[in-house]
């Protein structure tokens, strides 16, 4: 997104829109150029050479494609120089079929928004008739329109042996940003920044190596993700592992710190519980044992009864199945069986030999 074009993004139904976006930083610098035919210049000085904004009045001016950005930036700067947009003899159009319209005197001057390096300012910066309109008052541009930028575009820096342009050129220039939705997720908000930074890190004809991306001049609330990134470079991890892993590393932490916190104290609960579900399975019966103990004891029941029950019991407590760690209780178990059996036998014999 263009600087200075957001509020007409916000214009566009702003009620009924609920999308959110999010700045992951400022890419390069757009400048507002401002082509103008020589010959038309002659007409207003003999200097032949527009030297400020309110020279377009008395021009045929296009102002570059709606939806573009550029009428919108273009409209704030001519109203910062009092003159009315609504006033000019103006066109919008594409910046392809602009540029033939001005080099075949359709139009007077031309307004667009661009890299530098693109094809056609190159063309139209070696163009014969065609003049570049300087803004010497670019940092007063900056100061009153946070959008903006002063930017000088270097002598020589478009042909060297053509010394084109002949002279430094102040301009105001816009920065692009790169925006998105307040939802996209954090992980492609990262890769996205990381692939700026090797796309627009280079030096270009107005910025030095490593000023783009760069968190200033964004205009919406600055991603956190960006800003991490911004602040601190890269992970470590991505600098050492492919990109999937690295950021699956990076989100896992918080889980495995959470983890880690659940399981230490599950580490102290579960072995006793563990011990508590094994013996259950042993000291259940011990209740059916008293039981039958209990009955030998009071005469409630009849011996030979008891020792069925007993034997029922045991045949029962055969099949339990226990660690080896903890047969010792089962073995135990058993025994206790043995000696209440030997009793009720006893029990059985003694009126007998009464």
């Amino acid at each position: 997104m263009r600087g200075g074009s957001s509020e007409a993004l916000r214009a566009v139904d702003e009620e009924a829109s609920t999308v959110e976006l999010l700045s992951l930083g400022s890419l390069f610098f757009e400048p507002v150029w401002v082509f103008y035919r020589a010959q038309t210049a002659e007409k207003l000085n003999a200097d032949a050479t527009l030297t400020q904004l309110s020279d377009l009045r008395a021009l045929k001016v296009d102002l570059g494609a709606p939806g573009s950005g550029i009428p919108n930036v273009m409209a704030k700067l001519l109203n910062a120089n009092g003159v009315d947009v609504n006033t000019l003899q103006r066109s919008y159009q594409e910046l392809t079929p602009g540029v033939m319209a001005l080099m075949a005197g359709e139009i007077d001057a031309l307004v667009t928004a661009s890299a530098p390096e693109t094809p056609m300012i190159r063309m139209l910066l070696h163009a014969p008739g065609v003049k570049l309109l300087e803004f010497p008052q670019a940092e007063a541009y900056a100061r009153q329109m946070p959008f903006l930028s002063a930017v000088r575009l270097p002598r020589g820096i478009a042909d060297l042996a053509a010394n084109v342009p002949a002279n430094d050129v102040p301009l105001v220039a816009t920065t692009t940003m790169l925006v998105a939705r307040e939802g996209t997720h954090p992980a492609l908000q990262q890769l996205f920044v990381h692939a700026a930074r090797k796309i627009h890190g280079a030096a270009g004809w107005l910025a030095p190596a490593n000023q783009f991306p760069s968190a200033q001049q964004t205009q919406f609330a600055l991603s956190s993700e960006a800003e991490r990134y911004y602040r601190n470079g890269p992970p470590l991890l991505q600098r050492h592992l492919p990109f999937w892993l690295a950021n699956l590393v990076d989100r896992m932490w918080v889980v495995g710190f959470s983890i880690i916190a659940i399981l230490i104290p599950l580490s102290r609960l579960v072995p006793p519980l563990y011990t508590f579900r094994v013996r259950s399975r042993v000291f259940r019966w011990y209740r059916h044992l008293r039981n039958i103990e209990d009955a030998l004891e009071n005469g409630s029941a009849k011996p030979a009864d008891l020792l069925n029950e007993l034997n029922e019991l045991d045949a029962k407590t055969a099949h339990v199945a226990v660690p080896l760690a903890f047969t010792d209780e089962l073995y135990a178990l058993r025994s206790y069986i043995q000696l209440v059996r030997e009793r009720l036998q006893q029990k059985i014999v003694q009126p007998r030999d009464a």
